[in-house]
């Protein structure tokens, strides 16, 4: 005999709640400290650390000084707020491409360590308390664009762009060039041509650093069908546009640097830093194949690090 609706729908409730259940079951069963950090790793520390590196040079840049300690830190909270509910949420929406993909189908949601509504719940939840505590501690300004760069990544980005148009990885900078901004008016209240120059590289140092993680991925991103550049154009356009990129990053750090009126120390990791970031690039597009991707990856990373602290120690230090 056939099954009714009625009893379709009971039966599917049935196999939901009890994989809830063995959810629930398996989650009791593992250590509070395991626990603990596969919820941490739903907020994706990395877009965090990111977060650090380049707000509180900002705001050290935007006040001429090392700025009030408690503004610093509420700034900080807000941020991570926002930084870390993004990246639940973002985990939420990309449940079903990371059981596909080898690389993250390890993730919490994916491997069922954690309900996908607690991904939500806190994703949204830590989106909305960002706003919150930005208006009430910092200032409208800031909790707008926290709020702004949350409501870009999760909905913009993750619902749409990375899934539609092979210009993801570009247009999703926009949230990821956003914590200067938001640093930078958490301490003037305002945007300036400084604040902008300090988006725009950030802005423009994503491309090529995520293209160099890409080409490593490329098979996994044609596997989950996500129009990432290399998965759907070939391995030297790709390897062409992280040039183009890295030149207009170094490029856009000299602008900074003349626009915030920085000194030596800055112009020096700058340039040589700018020159190296170039170098690797044109490596990793003479080279074939990807041997050369993980180096520009490590290096993109390491130079932004010292670029946003030399930016700090110059105003600090020589001011």
């Amino acid at each position: 005999m056939s099954e009714t609706g009625s009893q379709r729908h009971k039966r599917a409730s049935s196999v939901s709640l009890s994989d809830t259940s063995d959810l629930s079951q398996s989650m009791s069963k593992r250590s509070f400290s395991a626990v603990l950090y596969d919820y941490l790793i739903l907020l994706k520390p990395s877009i965090i650390v990111l977060l650090l590196i380049t707000t509180v040079p900002a705001m050290i840049l935007a006040n001429d000084a090392w700025p009030d300690a408690w503004l610093v830190i509420a700034t900080l909270i807000g941020g991570i707020l926002a930084a870390g509910g993004a990246g639940a949420a973002n985990m939420y929406i990309d449940r079903d491409i990371d059981k596909i993909m080898v690389r993250t189908r390890s993730r919490p949601l994916p491997a069922g360590r954690i309900p996908a509504r607690h991904a939500a719940i806190a994703g949204w939840s830590m989106g909305t308390a960002s706003g919150v505590w930005l208006v009430l501690t910092v200032n409208i300004l800031s909790a707008v664009l926290a709020v702004s760069a949350f409501f870009f990544y999760v909905v913009v980005y993750s619902m749409w762009l990375k899934r539609t148009t092979v210009h993801n990885t570009v247009l999703g900078g926009i949230a990821g060039a956003a914590p200067p901004l938001i640093g930078w008016a958490a301490v003037t209240g305002s945007i300036d041509w400084t604040s902008a120059l300090l988006f725009l590289v950030v802005f423009a140092w994503q491309p090529p650093h995520f293209w160099a993680l890409a080409l490593l991925l490329a098979d996994d991103y044609r596997d989950a069908n996500v129009p990432m550049l290399p998965a759907v154009r070939d391995e030297g356009e790709t390897k062409y546009h992280t040039l183009i990129w890295s030149m207009l990053t170094a490029a856009v750090t000299l602008a900074l640097g003349i626009t915030a009126r920085l000194g030596a120390l800055y112009f020096a990791i700058a340039t040589i830093g700018g020159i190296g970031l170039i170098v690797v690039a044109w490596r990793l597009y003479r080279t074939p194949g990807v041997e050369m991707a993980p180096v520009m990856f490590r290096y993109s990373t390491i130079y932004l690090a010292l670029l946003f602290g030399s930016m700090a120690a110059d105003r600090l230090l020589f001011d």
